[in-house]
């Protein structure tokens, strides 16, 4: 039969290399009464004079309420949902079957002795609108499991040393209620931590940011981040989670993505083609998809009509040339003009003052 082994009391503050070491021999020498005493499964409670079992030790009543403060939700998709290149698809579902196996592979074959934790540490990179929210929420439906959302500003506070504590509690959150734990705009709490600190401000962060890569190495379940920059990522982090990115779809899976967001019960006039859409609109994600199908939905019934082909293009152009507009206000390749270069100039050497080399400026005509 296999046993499932909890230690605690090993204080936090160690550095877990130390922590690991304390950890292992406390197993060891479990193992040892296990085996001299077959059958009886013995439990073990070890603690100062006068100890009782059923007291808790080195509960902050603090951090307690605070992990209460979260709820989690039931997840708003499902699997059958998801639209991913195969690769994509395959990284996830191995990464989460790790809980099917966990007790063959960790217990049985014993690789428990190497990683006490055994958990799904998932990192989710790409552009917006390409899933990657979605498929928490679809992770979080396809192991049965309610979802922690939270974002760094939720887990931010004004307050110094609040952060670790709210990091803290959420992580406890999500373990004590066996729920998929979710971290939006990770890039902000998953970034470098600050060198030369000299703010109490920057202290916070960096805190903030130490107490996270303690509980991740600690955390039992499945924790997912999400980020659409992931070139900041502290290397600390970088080695404990599986990288999964999130790419534009292309025109298959585009098809695909029209035709799961346009439901039977939806009025659409009988030449409405999801893959026709998706060969005339490329460069369009997931999300864009979905709001051209609300835009034309909405417009269609506020004319008191049907949802036609051509209204759908209507409205995924309308959102890609929106999209455009905003990324090019300032064309690439824009010649300067002279007013323009001697500002220029100027800027650059005030910015350059206090330097002890003489520096001669000049911007070239382009």
């Amino acid at each position: 039969m296999t046993k499932k082994i909890t230690i605690s009391g090993v204080p936090e503050h160690l550095p877990e290399d130390e922590a690991a070491v304390l950890r292992s021999r406390l197993l060891s020498a479990y193992e040892d009464m296990d085996t001299a005493l077959p059958g009886i499964n013995p439990v073990i409670s070890v603690g100062p004079k006068g100890h009782s079992k059923h007291k808790k030790q080195n509960v902050d009543k603090g951090e307690s309420e605070k992990s209460n403060q979260y709820t989690p939700v039931a997840p708003l998709y499902s699997f059958e949902q998801l639209v991913l290149p195969p690769k994509i698809m395959s990284e996830i579902t191995n990464a989460i079957q790790i809980l099917n196996i966990e007790a063959l592979v960790f217990d049985t074959w014993g690789l428990r002795e190497i990683e006490p934790n055994p958990k799904t540490a998932l990192n989710f990179y790409g552009p917006p609108g390409t899933g990657k929210t979605l498929s928490a929420h679809a992770i979080a439906h396809y192991l049965k499991k309610k979802i922690f959302i939270a974002s760094y500003a939720e887990i931010e506070s004004k307050y110094h040393g609040d952060g670790p504590k709210n990091v803290k509690a959420l992580f406890a959150a999500a373990e004590k209620e066996e729920a998929v734990l979710f971290i939006d705009e990770a890039d902000s709490l998953l970034s470098k931590r600050l060198t030369n600190v000299t703010q109490g401000s920057e202290q916070a962060i960096n805190s903030m940011r130490s107490q996270l890569l303690i509980n991740l190495e600690l955390f039992h379940g499945v924790v997912i981040f999400s980020t659409n920059l992931v070139e900041n990522y502290d290397k600390a982090f970088e080695t404990r989670i599986r990288h999964v990115e999130f790419t534009m779809p292309d025109e298959k899976a585009r098809g695909m993505i029209w035709k799961k967001h346009l439901p039977e019960l939806l009025p659409v006039t009988s030449e409405v083609c999801p893959f026709d859409l998706a060969s005339r609109v490329d460069d369009v994600c997931g999300r864009d998809i979905k709001n051209a199908v609300i835009n034309a939905a909405v417009e269609a019934a506020l004319n008191k009509k049907t949802v036609s082909q051509k209204s759908l293009l209507k409205a995924i152009h309308n959102i890609k040339d929106t999209r455009i507009k905003s990324k090019t206000k300032s064309p690439k390749g824009k010649k300067l003009t002279k007013q323009e270069r001697a500002d220029l100039s100027i800027k650059v050497k005030e910015s350059l003052k206090g330097n002890n080399d003489k520096t001669d400026i000049e911007i070239i005509k382009q």
